[in-house]
């Protein structure tokens, strides 16, 4: 079988390009090697045997050249982050909606021998997760906390007609979509995209949304990253790792191994064609407490994390995957422990490089009035 993967070279990516020539397919890599993802040099993390094209996912040569007589196509490549996209604006909207209409426009072109596009959107789009309102049972939705809502009451989401604090649960796959930073907007594009000409050319389209994916091959020297890469790169550089807000903000961490599981899954599964499929663990970890597990695995427990109280502009507070629905349709269950997953990546740092860049980001998004000093105090009546 002949497999297309966009950013096949990348954190997921090339797991997931292993696996195909693995399974003996034949395995064709788009990446562009971006230098804020990749170290500079000759390209890495191509698998041996896959069919490597140096090019950008926007070039449609490129594209028309990779994907001609491509069976499976898994778009993996974009730009990746929810606090640079707030002023890169034209940039992640670029590389994130025109990539992939670059690609869907060489499928109504080229489909014949298309079996399925599967494509890696994210949980951010979600914005805040469902919750749930201890008084009554009630599930809600709420929009994304701003400084005005900080200022009044404090840094959890709180019900808008009780004031109670909301209780974080699951969030299925038909909740509305919240997400307002550029980021999360682009990953939604890239779904209706994918789904409205995969309906009208007839070929099957899979969105896995994914939670918080960490592993392996992840960048430590991209500040715009996942969290654990940036905590592990303050620690590798001897410094703390830094948590926004007051640590106890929470995410749905997935081991990359876990996510290449379910890219073979809906790549195999009639049943999850023309579906979106939340891909996470089902189990909430607060930021802080993560920070101090990879201190302890690497064995600095006494190196507490810094616990700022500087509020990113766009950030969520929780956010956790119902995977029922891939547990239904895929067969699919997260096989990789906690802290299996942890020592993993702990290993692996030791045979890459890491540059800490966390202070220059923080400078780019205090310059744009993206990082806010905020105590999370509640108002208090007079």
């Amino acid at each position: 079988m002949k497999v297309l993967i966009t950013g096949g070279a990348g954190f997921i990516g090339s797991f997931v390009a292993e696996r195909f020539l693995a399974e003996g397919c034949d395995v064709t890599v788009l990446d562009n090697f971006d230098e804020q993802v990749h170290p500079p040099g000759e390209p890495t993390n191509v698998p041996p045997g896959a069919h490597l094209v140096y090019a950008d996912v926007r070039d449609e040569r490129a594209l028309r050249y990779s994907a001609l007589d491509a069976e499976l196509i898994i778009h993996c490549a974009s730009a990746v982050g929810v606090a640079q996209s707030l002023y890169r604006i034209h940039h992640y909207v670029d590389v994130n909606a025109r990539g992939t209409a670059a690609l869907l426009q060489i499928l109504t072109q080229h489909k014949h021998s298309l079996r399925k596009l599967v494509l890696l959107t994210s949980m951010v789009a979600y914005g805040e997760g469902l919750y749930q309102r201890p008084s009554d049972g009630k599930l809600m939705r709420v929009p994304v906390r701003t400084e005005k809502d900080l200022k009044k009451s404090g840094w959890e989401v709180v019900c808008p007609v009780t004031g109670e604090a909301l209780v974080p649960t699951p969030t299925p796959e038909d909740a509305a979509l919240h997400g307002a930073n550029i980021y999360a907007l682009t990953k939604r594009y890239q779904e209706e995209l994918a789904f409205s000409i995969g309906n009208l050319f007839d070929f099957p389209v899979v969105c896995l949304r994914l939670f918080n994916v960490y592993g392996p091959r992840q960048s430590l020297s991209n500040p715009y990253t996942g969290v654990l890469a940036i905590f592990l790169s303050r620690l590798l550089a001897h410094r703390k790792p830094v948590v926004y807000e007051d640590g106890k903000q929470s995410r749905d961490f997935i081991s990359v191994h876990d996510v290449v599981r379910a890219v073979i899954l809906a790549c195999e599964q009639t049943a999850a064609d023309g579906e979106v499929i939340n891909i996470g663990s089902g189990i909430q970890r607060y930021v802080g407490s993560c920070a101090r597990d990879l201190a302890r695995l690497m064995g600095v427990d006494q190196v507490e994390p810094e616990i700022t109280h500087l509020f990113r502009k766009g950030d969520i507070r929780h956010c956790i995957a119902d995977i029922s629905k891939a547990r239904r349709l895929l067969g699919f269950a997260p096989r990789i422990a906690w802290e299996e997953g942890l020592g993993e990546l702990i290993e692996w740092t030791r045979t890459t490089w890491s540059t800490d860049r966390l202070d220059t980001a923080q400078g780019e998004l205090s310059q744009h009035g993206l990082l806010v000093d905020r105590r999370a105090r509640p108002e208090t009546g007079s």
